[in-house]
């Protein structure tokens, strides 16, 4: 069975799977040099899509749109209940307005099935209506992170924890044997999205904090900016207060979901008016209570469910937040933590497939995205041959970035090797450099890129970690040889490669190592500021901030190079 799975809103994308395997999936965001979290705006694309990948529409045996529709706000800026809100889809085809019903975004009751299918009419795809089904968007949570998971594989349960910013955390047993998922209830009410809208209150992130407003890009930020700050005992206190008379008590009854965040904020500030603490502080304090409570909440429901389970998936847009991550891999309440690559919306459309699959396991590559274009340059650049060992020997003798640009693209929001700048890691300045290059903060962290059977003697716990999304401590003999990938706290954002999963990667560290004896470069996305990955050499070479982009065996190098030095001073 050919399986189409479709997310129109932030995050858009378009998933096929022939069975139990993963074709393709291309986030909108991915091709033409999108904006970062783009839509589907118009069915069209999906027409292009499938006949660039050699499919017609017709071939396509059943359609499944995730149940997120347009979310609306009032004349109040108040938002309607989720389900309300959310279970309408406006979109375009052939220059036509239509809007079709959507399933919704999260099941009412406890008991209700998660996975009850939404069966309607009316998805117009070039002046032709084809029949399509919907089901819950944390459905789609669920079912693309087990699917993908090992635990899937090996027929085994696991806990599944969904949080995103529509959500407050809620905790679901998949039960492998009965083929069942179980709703074990939310750990606290906090919708995920408290961890920006209350960053917005403060001078760094500050926008009009009375305007609903989701900037997806502000969470990042705001967990890189907190290890500018400490721990607070008396803001810690301030939280919890907050959090036992109004939130604890009350439940989620009191509130919406941005009024409960507009709220815990307001209050807040209110507590610490005639108090000047540095936000800084302030935000890394709020990021530990969190974690605290995570924590806390999701070690009592695993108790009062008393299984043996050890498994656990963790998936949604605060999955991506990789002190949470660690936090709970480090807690002992699990052996095995995974957390998708796709773990945001970008993976929605995948997600919205495997609620269609007969199979629980999901055959899959990271790398399913878009093919590099191989298009031509911009003029001013000149292409040679360059095996990998010649590419290592330019990374250290120039001591320079590189853009590479090869294969299919990664999966989700992290360059794995694909869509990557990576940089020799032997000064500090190179994370300036790359910060700069890309027009992001100072503080922002560069992450590591290692060889796996190098990273445990390098790193702590140095275990595999090919998604880059788990904190890893530098080893103290180490940190002198590679600064650049080590954040302002200690930590770094490591993502292990072996042979599998990226020969030419693999083999460049390889090269690279023998060099200079250190297996670790820097990997940053190739990118447009806001924009998603390069998808051609054209925009790799337009974008001219380097002076190298590789891409499949060949180098193209800029004639009139830029002094790298140069961005030390932007």
């Amino acid at each position: 069975m050919l399986i189409c799975g479709l997310k129109f809103t932030h995050d858009g994308a378009i998933a096929l799977v022939k069975d139990n395997k993963l074709l393709f999936s291309i986030e909108v965001e991915k091709i033409e040099n999108n904006p970062r979290f783009s839509k589907i705006i118009d069915t069209n694309l999906i027409v292009n899509i499938l006949e660039d990948r050699g499919y017609n529409v017709s071939d396509v045996d059943k359609f499944i749109i995730d149940g997120f529709g347009d979310c609306a706000w009032d004349q109040n800026n108040k938002i309607r209940n989720n389900n309300e809100a959310c279970n309408g889809l406006k979109f375009s085809s052939d220059g036509l307005n239509y809007k079709i019903k959507l399933a919704g975004y999260n099941e009412q009751k406890n008991n209700e099935n998660i996975l009850r299918e939404k069966k309607y009419t009316g998805l117009m795809i070039a002046n032709k209506e084809y029949n399509y089904s919907s089901f819950y968007h944390l459905a789609g949570h669920i079912m693309g992170a087990y699917t993908s998971s090992l635990f899937s594989k090996k027929e085994e349960s696991s806990y599944v924890l969904v949080w995103d910013g529509g959500t407050y955390p809620r905790l679901y047993f998949f039960d492998a044997k009965r083929r069942k998922i179980l709703n074990l209830g939310a750990l606290f009410f906090l919708y995920g999205r408290i961890y920006y809208v209350f960053a917005h209150h403060f001078e760094q992130f500050k926008i009009n904090p009375e305007i609903l407003h989701d900037n997806l890009s502000v969470p990042g930020k705001v967990m890189a900016y907190i290890a500018l700050g400490k721990n607070s005992e008396e803001l810690f206190k301030i939280f919890s207060d907050i959090y036992i008379n109004y939130f604890y008590l009350m439940g989620s009854t009191k509130f919406f979901s941005y009024e409960s965040t507009k709220f815990f904020s307001h209050e807040f500030k209110k507590r610490i008016i005639k108090d000047s603490y540095k936000t800084e502080d302030v935000l890394c304090t709020f990021h530990n209570f969190i974690e605290q409570l995570l924590l806390k909440e999701l070690k009592s429901k695993i108790l009062k469910f008393n299984s043996n389970n050890r498994n656990l998936c963790f998936v949604g847009g605060s999955a991506l937040n990789i002190k949470w991550n660690s936090a709970i891999r480090e807690s002992g309440l699990f052996d095995k933590v995974y957390v998708p690559p796709f773990t945001n919306d970008s993976g929605s459309a995948i997600g919205m497939a495997c609620c269609g699959m007969k199979s629980l396991y999901l055959d899959w590559s990271v790398f399913s995205g878009p093919n590099i274009i191989k298009n031509k340059p911009v003029p001013g650049w000149i292409k040679e041959k360059c095996p990998i060992n010649c590419l290592a020997k330019i990374l250290y003798k120039e001591n320079e970035p590189v853009v590479i640009l090869q294969g299919k693209s990664e999966l989700g929001p992290r360059a794995l090797g694909n869509r990557s700048i990576v940089a020799p890691a032997i000064t500090h300045k190179m994370k300036d450099i790359l910060n700069n290059i890309k027009r992001r903060e100072g503080y922002r962290p560069i992450s590591p890129i290692c060889k796996e059977d190098r990273a445990k003697y390098i790193f702590d716990p140095g275990l595999k970690d090919p998604y880059m999304l788990f904190n890893h401590q530098v080893k103290k003999e180490w940190k002198n040889k590679i600064p650049a990938v080590i954040h302002l706290d200690g930590t770094a954002r490591l993502q292990t490669v072996n042979k599998k999963e990226n020969k030419n990667i693999y083999k460049l560290l390889d090269e690279y190592e023998k060099l200079s004896g250190i297996p670790v470069l820097c990997n940053t996305s190739a990118n447009y500021l806001g924009k998603g990955f390069f998808p051609d050499i054209k925009s790799a070479t337009k974008w001219g901030m380097v002076n190298y982009v590789w891409s499949d065996g060949y180098l193209y190098i800029k004639k009139d190079k830029v002094d790298i030095k140069n961005y030390l001073t932007i």
